[in-house]
Formats: structure tokens, sequence, C-alpha cells
């Protein structure tokens, strides 16, 4: 077998998780990071803000500088909880709802076309076997930190 990492880094490159931008919805340039922070926010409506940049591992300052960027795109709304004042509670915009929904489609036509590649056997395996890592990866002491 190859090297584990040697793996993860081709399906990383492959998958474009390095990618500066993920797409374009019209006029609109989303970066990967930025596709994330949408994704989460429309899957769990009126997260925190806490919630949503721990959700991504993503430290408060850069996941705050990120929100800020997406408010001025009129993507993501930001609002104090009525509970308590001091804390914020995110939301899409209509527009970045139909940004979520568009990202989503291509994201699944995209993975339909890598999928079409392999007989239902074989899709069902990986897909297990992606479940099967991510609950290994959950239960991980190393998991999400920074391994050097």
């Amino acid at each position: 077998m190859e090297n584990k990492r040697e793996l993860f880094q081709l399906l990383t490159r492959r998958f474009g998780l390095l990618n500066k931008n993920c797409c374009s919805i019209g006029a609109v340039e989303i970066s990967t990071v930025q596709s994330h922070i949408i994704y989460e926010i429309d899957k769990q409506p009126e997260s925190s803000m806490q919630q949503v940049a721990e959700l991504l591992a993503m430290d408060i300052t850069t996941f705050s500088r990120q929100i800020q960027n997406l408010i001025k795109m009129e993507l993501v709304t930001k609002s104090p909880s009525a509970q308590d004042k001091r804390v914020s509670l995110l939301a899409l915009t209509v527009q970045g709802k139909f940004v979520a929904t568009t990202i989503d489609e291509s994201m699944n036509t995209y993975l339909e076309e890598v999928f079409s590649h392999m007989n239902e056997f074989e899709r069902d395996t990986v897909l297990r076997s992606i479940e099967l890592l991510n609950k290994a990866m959950s239960k991980s002491s190393v998991c999400c930190n920074t391994v050097c």
C-alpha cells in the first residue's frame, strides 16, 4: 500500500481542497474557507459565531474576518442572541442560501461524476470506508490537532 500521507495529500489535491477559490456563482467568488462556513451555517441556522468557528477548528479572529467578508458580500447576517446579547448568531441571507444550494448541487454533481467510474459495490465500499474513517477520527486523541 502507498504511503498513507501521500494518499491523503493526493485526495486533498484532487478534491480541490487546496484551491484558493472553490467556486464562482454569478459574479460572486467564494473561497474554500467561505464555502465551508456557508455550509455549516446552512446546516445549523442560528448558530453562534463561536459554535461555527469551533466546528471548523478556526480561531475566532480569523473566523470573524471571514464572517465580515461574507456580510459585505451580503451572504450572511450576524445578529445578537435574544438570550445573551454578547453572543452573535449567524444566518444566511436569501442570496447566501442560493450560494449554499448552488455549491451543494455542484459538489453533488461532481461526486456523482467521480462515483460513476465505480460499480455499486466499489461506491458503497468507499462511502462506508469514509464513514469508518470519520468515526475513528472523532475518537482519536490527535484528531483536528496539528500533527508535525
